[in-house]
Order: C-alpha cells, then structure tokens, then sequence
C-alpha cells in the first residue's frame, strides 16, 4: 500500500465516521418516542435547573427516548442555554427537534383563573390554588401587605374591591404580587379619566366609588337594576340616613353564614351599615364594570327603599309606608312559596 494511499484513508475514515455519526444523530433527532401516542404531557421546567435536569425530567416523562442523546444535540446546537423556564404541553408524537424548539420559544402553558363579579378577594386565594398556581395561603399573604397596597398607591387595609373581575391566563412560575399586580392593571383600563372626574362631581374619592360599586354588586347581579339601587344609596347617603345594606353587615362579620339575623343586625362593626351612618371603610367585594358605572352614574329617583320582589328582582319605594306594603307582599309571596314547596314534597312521598 502507497503511503497516499494510507493517507487518504487515514482521512477518510474519521470523515466517514463523523459524517455516518452525523445523519444517524440527525436521523434520531427528528424521531419521536412514539407515532401513536398523543396524548398531552404537561412539563415543568422550573427556574435555575441544568439542561441535564431538563433531559432527565423529559425522559422520565416518557416524550424523549435518550436523555444522553438530546443532551448531546442541543450542546451542538447551542440550544442548551436557550431553553425558557415554564410549563410546556409535549406529546411523544413530537421528535426531539420540536421539543427542543418549544422549550425555547416560551410557547408555555396558560392556567385560567377566573374572578367573578362580587368575588371577595379571599375567593380569588382559593381559584388561585385550584388553577394550581400556588397554594391559597401563599397568595393571602400578599392581600392585605402593607408594602405591596404602598406600591401600587393603595390607601386601604387590603386589596378587597381593586382586583378587577375577569378571565385571566397565568403560566407557571408566578408570585402572588405578579397575580395580583396584573388585576390591578386590568383594573385600571377600565377605570378612565372621566370615571375620576365624575367621581369628583359626585364629592367621592376612587376608593369610596369602589366601595359603593361593591354594595351595589352584592345586592344585585342584575345589570338593569344597578343603576336603580345606586340610586336609593345614593339618596340615603345626601339625606343622612343609614344605608342599612345586609350584604356590608354580612362582610364585617368573621366566617359569616347564612341567614342573616337579628343578633347580627345589631352586632358592631366597621362595616354595620344599620349602626354606622355612611359608606363602610371600604369595599366589601371585587365589583364589576356595571356596577362601578352605576355607583357613578345612578338613575335619577326619588326612591329610599328596595326589596326583593321574590322574582329575581326587587321593589324599589320612596316612602316607609311604600316600602312596608312592598316588604308585606315580599313575605306573602314567600310564604305562599314555601306552602307550594311543602305540599309538592307531600304529594311525591305519597
């Protein structure tokens, strides 16, 4: 054998290795642990973890089938450093290639969280842990935190009324200030500049509009309505008379259950609307975009008094003897009700 001869196949034979290495890595790189199953996977890829980490959880995971082997691809490809903390949706269908590429571009899974109109911010802590964001106390800690309320240039005890209603979409790593910090802004789109100047033409603050808006929620869901009942307390409050609302007695009570009493209409606290004259120190709930309008827009009445009509909505009076005859059609009706209830119950069992 020539010595060109040797040379050449000195040359070639790493040049073959290396390119046969090549197209099987290429090969197993675009090859998915399974062609059937599509199942989603949800993975977590948790801040300041190793790419050798990553390749071991994606593997016990079952959508890769060597962790060596990605490991060593994405080391040549420089996408190792490149991979974004958060949680994916992976199929075994997806080859290596795509997995590598979704870790990297922040394609993470979104957790829904939903806060209704009239939520307390209390209730959010619990849909907050049933999303699986974090648990419920972790989140009510930052409520009512001094430094965080300072931060975003709130004057109260705690967050209740400022968390605006809404669906949000939050994805895994968040903290509680970042939860809370996005309702806040969601809050502020809807509260626009001539929201504060009528405010102002009413004699109320943000924080007081607030606080009405969220009685006004708490007495009723009922859009039309609203702006009727904003009108009663808006009366009571320029006649000096006490709003007498159930829902702020209920509010100020701890671990409140219902039927509101008697004992608990005569019960103190800050937020009695039946001992207290005025709005209570603040919100009692979260309230939505109608009831914030209506607590600033109220309708022009006379009335002073409102009760349930035993239908869904309410009777609204301006006088004590009004209100008295419309409280006594209000029982009737639940008594009648209830008597219909009973001798259906009766006619079933016999």
């Amino acid at each position: 054998m020539t010595s060109f001869i040797r040379l050449v196949i000195i040359i070639a034979l790493p040049v073959l290795a290396f390119t046969g290495t090549y197209f099987y890595l290429q090969s197993e790189f675009n090859e998915p642990a399974s062609k059937t199953d599509r199942s989603d996977i949800l993975v977590e890829i948790k801040n300041g973890i190793s790419f050798k980490e990553i390749c071991k959880i994606l593997e016990d995971k079952g959508v890769i089938r060597n962790r060596r082997f990605l490991y060593l691809m994405a080391r040549l490809r420089g996408s190792d450093t490149r991979i974004q903390a958060g949680e994916y949706v992976l199929q075994k269908t997806m080859t290596p290639k795509q997995i590598l590429a979704k870790l990297m571009s922040g394609d993470v899974y979104k957790r829904k969280v939903t806060v209704k109109e009239g939520m307390s911010i209390w209730e959010i802590g619990k849909i907050v842990e049933a999303a699986g964001l974090m648990k419920e106390a972790e989140f009510n800690k930052y409520l009512n935190d001094p430094a965080l309320l300072a931060k975003a240039g709130i004057a109260a005890g705690s967050f209740e009324g400022y968390l605006y209603p809404e669906t949000y979409y939050f994805s895994r790593p968040i903290t509680a200030e970042q939860i809370i910090w996005t309702m806040l802004e969601e809050g502020e789109k809807h509260w626009p500049p001539e929201y504060t100047e009528q405010a102002d033409k009413l004699g109320f603050s943000r924080h007081e509009i607030l606080t009405l808006a969220s009685i006004i929620e708490k007495e009723s869901g009922n859009k039309d309505e609203q702006p009727l009942i904003s009108s009663v307390f808006h009366n009571r409050l320029a006649k000096g008379i006490k709003l007498q609302a159930d829902p702020t007695v209920a509010y100020g009570i701890p671990n409140f259950k219902p039927p509101l009493t008697k004992k608990d209409l005569e019960t103190y606290t800050p937020y009695n609307t039946y001992i207290n004259p005025g709005l209570p120190p603040g919100p009692i709930c979260n309230p939505g975009e109608s009831a914030i309008h209506a607590a600033l827009f109220p309708a022009k009445t006379n009335y002073l008094f409102f009760v349930a009509d035993g239908e869904g909505g309410h009777i609204f009076s301006a006088t004590l003897k009004e209100h008295n005859a419309a409280v006594a059609m209000y029982k009737k009706l639940l008594s009648q009700k209830r008597k219909r209830a009973l001798e259906a119950k009766q006619a079933a069992n016999q």
